[in-house]
């Protein structure tokens, strides 16, 4: 009941706000993420990277990150290639429709979902032009900072509870066109924050707001979760990781059936 007032008095200044509130998301993440900095050359025609002067600056911690097989981060790893077809699969799909917004989850949990969500910030990240926003949405227990040895308290949850401004929560790891949220807050009843009108409406904004930018949501798993079930007609696009030898094919199975079929973009099969 207290995590249902608190959504709803949030919800109601939001209102009051009125059509202002949408454009005020939007110059917030601009200035955040997206300002051009203009003592670095373009690295292609009309397009120059981004500054990060107003998010929460922190460094990774690369013996953390490789600990966690953040494999990505050493640009001759092996399996960089991987996520290099995976990146370009995805760039291919973006050519029919839009595909700005992408959800990583997994039929159960352990399944690699979030270590394949960094590894997808880091390749994608490298791309000439485009920036990767990582959102941790795996309320009840956020792992994304952790993995990359970044103490963080704040998350999603404040923007959601306490009206905490995005910009606050922003994070810059001090890799080049990566940014993330992700913190330490938990909450039991994250389903009715993740299945919101101000989800929907932050995903909306998040996506569409630059045309360069792929936005990754790391989601909790889709069986015994009502989170990603919520979360996933949100979406531009749904990835699913699958540990091999692990997931029986009738879990599988299961839980592709209760995600969109047109959103649905395919599997990653982990730990071969």
């Amino acid at each position: 009941m207290k995590l249902r007032k608190a959504l709803d008095r949030a919800k109601e200044e939001r209102g009051k706000a009125g059509p202002e509130n949408a454009s005020e998301l939007g110059s917030i993440q601009q200035s955040a993420t997206e300002a051009p900095k203009p003592e670095m050359k373009k690295t292609g025609p009309g397009w120059v990277p981004p500054r990060y002067t107003e998010s929460v600056q922190y460094h990774i911690q690369p013996a953390i990150v490789e600990k966690n097989l953040g494999v990505c981060i050493n640009p001759d790893s092996r399996e960089i290639e991987q996520y290099k077809i995976l990146r370009t699969r995805i760039h291919n799909r973006a050519r029919d429709r839009r595909m700005n917004t992408i959800m990583i989850t997994s039929p159960r949990k352990g399944e690699g979902k979030t270590v394949t969500a960094i590894n997808m910030g880091f390749v994608f990240a490298r791309d000439l032009k485009q920036t990767v926003l990582l959102v941790d949405c795996d309320f009840k227990g956020q792992d994304i900072h952790d993995y990359l040895g970044i103490d963080s308290k704040f998350s999603l949850i404040d923007y959601f509870l306490d009206g905490t401004p995005l910009n606050e929560l922003i994070i810059w790891p001090g890799i080049e066109k990566l940014t993330l949220i992700s913190g330490d807050r938990t909450v039991s009843d994250s389903s009715e924050l993740l299945s919101s009108d101000m989800m929907e409406n932050l995903v909306t904004e998040m996506g569409q707001r630059y045309d360069d930018r792929y936005v990754f949501f790391d989601a909790p798993p889709v069986l015994g979760y009502a989170e990603a079930i919520a979360m996933a007609p949100m979406m531009d696009g749904i990835i699913m990781v699958v540990e091999a030898g692990r997931t029986s094919r009738k879990e599988v199975q299961k839980a592709v059936s209760l995600l969109p079929p047109e959103k649905f973009l395919g599997f990653v099969l982990n730990k071969l």
